[in-house]
């Protein structure tokens, strides 16, 4: 007999496929309509995300950008949903990655362990969803170059997350409001 979560992630992945199977049977023209809203949410998200950065003190708005792409959706439970796992990964990766990085062991493997422990941890606090995000947090801290320290680099990483969740949240919000105002009117 399955468990909850296995049976609950398999009705998940057939609701998954149901929608993209009923998107793809939707006219031609409905999909360009509703892939020109997702554009413009996206496009209005990473803008208001990236280009106050550096006013803000952000030397890699991109990170932000990027957050905010990934966040910014109509539906505002999945916008709270994503942000949650992108905040919790950010935060956890940044920490695994912070001390991996102080470890005086060879590079790759510091890198392997801290991404292992720090996707061991998502999974571990019952925050799967948040592991991958965990573990690419975790790649950036040890593998991309930087000028400041580790620890300077998981704060300001953590920081563009929330700053990107944050654009996000400030677009999301009204299309969403915006789009439960038409549907009533429908």
């Amino acid at each position: 007999m399955p468990s909850r979560s296995g049976t609950a992630r398999a009705r998940s992945r057939r609701l998954a496929r149901l929608s993209a199977t009923a998107a793809k049977r939707m006219p031609t023209i409905d999909r360009l309509a509703d892939g020109l809203v997702h554009a413009g949410l996206a496009v209005t998200a990473a803008l208001l995300a990236y280009l106050p950065t550096r006013a803000i003190g952000l030397r890699e708005g991109f990170w932000a950008a990027i957050t905010a792409l990934v966040v910014a959706q109509t539906d505002l439970a999945a916008v709270r949903s994503t942000a949650r796992d992108q905040a919790l990964g950010a935060a956890l990766g940044g920490l695994v990655g912070l001390a991996f990085a102080q470890w005086p062991l060879p590079l790759v493997p510091r890198y392997a362990g801290a991404v292992a422990i720090a996707v061991l941890a998502a999974w571990s606090a019952n925050i799967a969803s948040a592991a991958r995000l965990s573990g690419v947090t975790a790649t950036i801290i040890l593998l991309v170059p930087h000028q400041n320290s580790a620890g300077q680099m998981m704060v300001a990483r953590i920081t563009e997350v929330c700053w990107g969740i944050a654009s996000a949240f400030a677009v999301a919000a009204p299309a969403g409001w915006l789009r439960a105002r038409l549907s009533e009117e429908a």
